[in-house]
């Protein structure tokens, strides 16, 4: 028979003979960095920027030559004009750094690549081509709203010949790039680990605010339009919730860049370049957004909203592996 002294683990109930389980108080050191689901939310988030800081920092210094290089890169960075090739070669690099980075953590948290948004089996699927269709009406329907006000007109073509079809393509695969990149940042292993902690929404609102954050240093960029910014990043993470996966707010994100660029209107501030029409606007800001384009008029709260709607109709489920 086990001495009464030893009994820490084990007390036997009042008129039982089978022994009762006591729970071990957690020591103050495991409950800091450990919770129910392992390393807490908040240790993972730390280490996945130190990750990101190393592979981005480090391949920085070495591509610039150091740290005096890099500083003067950064002082020019204004007076670089976007192409589609420079566009793509950035946003892959990047990209291959979140992949890297989130395939890590997967290990560590013993987790696949695919539960934090990207699952490679559905890439280019359904989803993302309705997230495409999506994007393109929602700033189509905005321009035709401000052409209807007399805020904006079509005055010509800005391309002939090849160069339509070279830069439709182009800007496309460029954009499809950018918004992998933008999406997997903001609403891949970020959302997933923030929301284990705080919950989807709160976790939404988050990571939407930070990437109204990234667009509010763009050139002529105004309070109306990082709040858009807000708003269309809610809106992709209601894709994100109903859908399960990023692919649809991937397609949206690629279209809707691409139609500003089809359009010849300014994108968060930043003027078109090698696009298909020349435009123009007329009337207020408030209706334009002027030099920060269309994302800094009403009308674009308005669009996001009303797809908003028609995808919750469309979609009243929920796909979102919260764990």
């Amino acid at each position: 028979m086990t001495p009464l002294h030893q009994l820490t683990a084990v007390e036997y109930a009042p008129g039982s003979i089978a022994p009762v389980s006591v729970s071990q108080p957690t020591s103050g050191r495991r409950s800091l960095f450990l919770g129910p689901r392992g390393l807490r939310a908040a240790w993972r988030l730390a280490i996945f920027i130190g990750l990101l800081v190393v592979l981005f920092g480090g391949t920085a210094l070495v591509l610039h030559g150091g740290a005096q290089g890099l500083r003067n890169a950064l002082k020019h960075m204004d007076q670089v004009t976007v192409t589609p090739f420079k566009m793509c070669a950035s946003e892959a690099t990047v990209f291959t750094f979140l992949c890297l980075a989130t395939l890590v953590m997967g290990r560590i948290e013993n987790r696949k690549f695919s539960e934090y948004g990207l699952p490679l089996r559905q890439a280019l699927g359904k989803d993302f081509w309705i997230g495409c269709l999506s994007g393109f009406l929602s700033i189509g329907g905005t321009l035709l709203a401000m052409f209807l006000l007399h805020g904006f007109r079509i005055v010509g073509f800005a391309l002939r010949g090849k160069a339509i079809l070279y830069a439709l393509v182009g800007w496309a695969i460029a954009f499809l790039m950018a918004a992998l990149c933008e999406e997997f940042l903001n609403r891949g292993y970020l959302q997933y680990t923030l929301a284990c902690g705080i919950g989807f929404w709160p976790a939404a609102f988050v990571m939407s605010s930070f990437f109204a954050f990234g667009h509010a240093f763009n050139p002529h960029e105004t309070l109306a339009g990082v709040a858009s910014v807000v708003l269309f990043g809610l809106l992709l993470c209601l894709f994100l919730r109903r859908s399960g996966n990023l692919w649809c707010a991937v397609g949206f994100h690629a279209a809707y860049d691409w139609g500003q660029t089809l359009f010849g209107v300014p994108d968060s501030g930043i003027a078109p370049y090698h696009n298909l029409f020349n435009s123009a606007f007329s009337g207020p800001h408030w209706l334009t957004g002027g030099v920060v384009g269309p994302e800094a008029s009403v009308l674009t709260p308005i669009a996001l909203a009303l797809v908003a709607l028609v995808f919750s109709r469309y979609d009243r489920g929920n796909r979102y592996p919260m764990q």
